[in-house]
């Protein structure tokens, strides 16, 4: 995989990113949707594939990203396919730091460092170059407001971005309201990322989820599986270094 385009996980945390800030809107579950946008990711690299709720590697050749490659060497290990819902509830201390870390190593955004009621070291990250996060918007904003099928790209990290509630960071109010709706219709133009997303969503809501084969098959589309964003809360400055605790729910035991 070459790195001249930027990965799905990149992405969505650049979207969550508050440009005037510098935190991370939705950290608890933004954690869960990196963890599973590294799956659309490596799907898209022809690594993995949905096996029903399940996923299975087709190909362990390393990508050539080190954090997808990891991601990939765990789900080879497991020796077969592994349920969405158990991968991305388990845990990823660190991931949102890692990259982070990255993004601030590429350039695309950088570290400010302060301290927390005068006493505690945070850090927070400003985007360097916010021309990047506005293409990102772009791309969702056009797949909402003009009704043409997304890329699988663009469908996959509208589907994240549903599945972890920033539809109420990115387009707030009543004002809003339509938009979010639209986003989360998007989640059907992709299988990968629409099973992806409705895994993110049970672990959040503590549900273990059952096969959902015909629904991986026909892009995900599930009735009935609500998404009840969590406020547009955003994350404190100690979370920005990985320091915080990352709310996993629904550990549902082993595949």
């Amino acid at each position: 995989m070459g790195r001249s385009r930027r990965t799905i996980p990149e992405e969505l945390l650049l979207l969550a990113l508050d440009p005037a800030t510098g935190t991370t809107a939705q950290p608890q579950s933004l954690d869960l949707g990196l963890a599973g946008a590294q799956l659309v990711e490596l799907a898209l690299a022809g690594r993995i594939a949905p096996d029903g709720d399940r996923i299975a590697v087709v190909m362990p050749r390393p990508t050539g990203d080190p954090t997808l490659d990891s991601a990939l060497e765990l789900l080879r290990r497991r020796g077969s396919p592994v349920r969405a819902v158990h991968w991305i509830g388990g845990p990823r201390l660190g991931l949102r730091q890692t990259y982070l870390t990255h993004l601030e190593r590429c350039g695309m955004v950088h570290a400010v460092a302060g301290q927390m009621c005068g006493v505690l070291p945070t850090t927070r990250y400003q985007a360097t170059d916010t021309a990047i996060s506005r293409e990102i918007r772009a791309r969702l904003d056009s797949a909402i407001r003009t009704g043409v099928p997304p890329d699988p790209r663009t469908a996959a990290l509208a589907a994240l971005a549903h599945a972890v509630g920033l539809g109420k960071h990115l387009y707030p109010g009543n004002e809003g309201r339509s938009c979010r709706s639209r986003l989360r219709d998007l989640i059907r133009h992709d299988p990968m990322g629409g099973l992806v997303a409705h895994a993110v969503m049970d672990v959040q809501n503590g549900v273990a989820a059952q096969p959902r084969r015909a629904a991986a098959a026909n892009g995900g589309g599930r009735r009935g599986t609500a998404v009840r964003p969590r406020s547009a809360a955003v994350e404190s400055a100690g979370d920005g270094r990985g320091t915080g605790r990352t709310a996993v729910m629904a550990r549902a035991g082993a595949s």
